[in-house]
């Protein structure tokens, strides 16, 4: 997929063009993509959605020189911030890990004067091999995912941000057709409900849910 995708869609001309209430950006991370039959559904799934921009770290920067002066630039043009990225080692790729460190600059991301990030919104897009069963407390790995993630959730608090529990799609290895195509049905729900704002944003961050996308009938507002 293009970096820095637009995603435009038919909601433009039901709204009279009219810009979204939130702009939402997509900072995706697979070192594989192309061989990921869930990621590739997930993302599909966005095609055409107004207000979405889509950018494939690894794509970018292949070399992983990351231009820190063009992101901080993207960041600031949207409103929610979306790590979206396979479950690597209980964590994220590496890329991922080496753009926290070259872009959320002392100064501009947290810090007296680093208030660049205030109040925007952010959350984890993660699948995972494993089934939901595997991530726990009673499990093998004794965590949830939730829970794996916290330096990215204290990172996105220490910045300012509200960080909302993250959307994981679990088993990916077993995952049928159908149940993937209900994943990038949530995940496109998900987006157009941050963007118009009809998500509940408090019950969304609340550190006892484990995932979004368990109780998106309850946090979604004026959906049905």
């Amino acid at each position: 997929m293009p970096d820095d995708l637009d995603m435009k869609s038919e909601t433009e001309s039901q709204n009279g063009g009219a810009a979204a209430d939130r702009s939402i950006l997509i900072l995706f991370a697979h070192p594989a993509f192309q061989k990921s039959r869930v990621n590739r559904i997930l993302i599909k799934g966005l095609e055409g959605m107004r207000g979405v921009s889509f950018h494939d770290l690894y794509e970018i920067y292949p070399d992983f020189s990351i231009d820190a002066a063009r992101e901080q630039a993207l960041i600031i043009e949207h409103d929610v911030l979306i790590f979206h990225h396979p479950f690597f080692w209980y964590s994220t790729p590496a890329i991922l890990k080496e753009w926290q460190d070259i872009v959320l600059e002392h100064g501009w991301a947290y810090g007296h004067e680093g208030t660049a990030l205030r109040g925007k919104i952010m959350l984890s897009v993660v699948t995972t091999g494993g089934r939901e069963s595997a991530y726990r407390r009673d499990s093998f790995s004794g965590r949830t995912v939730r829970e794996f993630l916290v330096p990215i959730e204290q990172t996105a608090r220490l910045c300012g941000m509200t960080y909302l529990a993250p959307f994981v799609a679990h088993g990916t290895h077993k995952m049928t057709l159908d149940q993937m195509a209900k994943h990038a049905e949530q995940y496109r729900r998900l987006l157009a409900a941050l963007r118009d704002h009809r998500i509940d944003l408090e019950a969304a961050s609340i550190s006892d849910l484990p995932f979004i996308n368990r109780d998106l009938d309850r946090l979604i507002k004026g959906d049905h």
